[in-house]
């Protein structure tokens, strides 16, 4: 679960984590009062969206950029005076930004978030997160602060730094090692492996699945400070935070992922024109790239789960055509806890209940396939039948041929 800067920096104050005085506001009018309330000659104005390049991306006046007016460049933006701030933050909120992590649709600005001005010496790059081929969280670090770390590791692999934490979490020789790598004034070590030491604590307690600091920044007086932060919570473990899970905002998911949620359904939008309804990861990621192999795009990840009731694979078939994109719908499910022929039951009766009215094309395999092969052909819904993979790949491709 993603949260907003501001609520990130919330949690990195009460680790003691570095981070400059500010105050998020969600209305014009606001705006004065935050920045005089601040007292600082120079006060960033940053616009709160669950996305990345903010600073580069374009503020417009409606959600497609390709139609709607340009209101200004950058949505984040230095104010020396109270009224550049009313100006920046007024042109802001209620209007939508588009970056190069919104995926071509911009994102509606609720509120922005006034922070007191930094006098920065240096920026660095720093995230926490879990390194899966290793099997443990990583301290990766680059002195390219400000960039996409994206960029950094295509270009100049060398000046990214990983440091492996073992279970018994990040120790101080670890810290100054870091420190060592981004080239750091000596004064700046001892305040310096506290901010890490301190950043690592609100990592592991918190249950973060990554913690960002991008830029990190060395101020002029040879301080670390963090001066921007992205914060995922680990989704599995939210039970240990009710705290955490009031921070979740719903206006910045996609409307199918969280109406899926409410189902206890595991669905992720993309951006493709066949729907695909699985039983386990493992196989909705085979049966994506069955779709792509059939020279189509997935038009999302859904896996309903051990229990594919006509219940659960109807609201799956509600969720998946809520997309408009959805051209054709592809069932892919292993019977091994659920047998196949009360899938097929299930997914005659969803069928019915749902209104289907793409194609639909259904391979069962595991306990009793047969069975549900036979129910599939013997139902009145118009029910494309797959033997194997391969004769589910060749269904797709068929299909979206005739479909456009």
């Amino acid at each position: 679960m993603k949260i907003h800067e501001f609520q990130a920096k919330q949690i990195l104050a009460k680790y003691n984590v570095n981070v400059a005085p500010g105050k998020v506001v969600d209305s014009a009018d606001q705006l004065a009062a935050a920045f005089d309330s601040l007292n600082a000659p120079v006060v960033a104005v940053k616009s709160q969206i669950h996305a990345g390049g903010r600073g580069k991306g374009t503020v417009y006046d409606g959600e497609d950029p390709s139609t709607a007016a340009k209101v200004m460049d950058g949505g984040v933006k230095i104010a020396k005076s109270r009224d550049e701030a009313v100006e920046f933050g007024t042109k802001m909120i209620g209007n939508y930004l588009n970056t190069i992590q919104t995926g071509g649709t911009a994102k509606k600005i609720l509120r922005v978030y006034l922070e007191s001005g930094t006098n920065i010496q240096k920026e660095f790059y720093l995230s926490i997160l879990l390194d899966r081929a290793l099997s443990k969280p990583i301290v990766m670090v680059s002195t390219e602060g400000g960039m996409d770390i994206e960029e950094v590791a295509a270009k100049t692999p060398e000046k990214i730094t990983k440091v492996a934490i073992e279970s018994n979490g990040l120790q101080p020789w670890q810290a100054r090692e870091i420190l060592f790598s981004l080239g750091v004034p000596t004064e700046t070590l001892k305040q310096g492996s506290q901010f890490l030491m301190n950043l690592w604590q609100a990592y592991q307690k918190e249950d973060a699945s990554m913690l960002e600091i991008n830029p990190l920044v060395l101020t002029a007086d040879n301080e670390m400070i963090a001066l921007d932060c992205k914060f995922s919570y680990d989704d599995n473990a939210m039970f240990r935070h009710k705290d955490g899970a009031e921070l979740r905002d719903l206006s910045e998911e996609d409307p199918l992922e969280v109406e899926a949620s409410k189902y206890g359904l595991n669905y992720i939008k993309l951006d493709g024109n066949v729907g695909c309804m699985v039983n386990g990861a493992g196989l909705a990621m085979a049966t994506m790239d069955i779709v792509k192999l059939a020279g189509s795009e997935p038009a999302n990840f859904l896996d309903v789960g051990g229990n594919a009731s006509a219940e659960t694979v109807a609201n799956g078939f509600r969720i998946i055509l809520g997309d408009p994109h959805v051209k054709a719908i592809f069932v892919n499910i292993f019977g091994g806890i659920v047998q196949c022929d009360r899938v097929a039951n299930g997914i005659v009766a969803a069928a019915k209940e749902v209104h289907i009215e793409v194609p639909l094309i259904v391979r069962l395999q595991g306990t009793n396939a047969e069975q549900a092969r036979e129910i599939l052909a013997n139902s009145d819904i118009d029910i494309i039948v797959a033997n194997t993979l391969e004769d589910g790949k060749n269904r797709v491709q068929e299909t979206m041929a005739k479909v456009g």
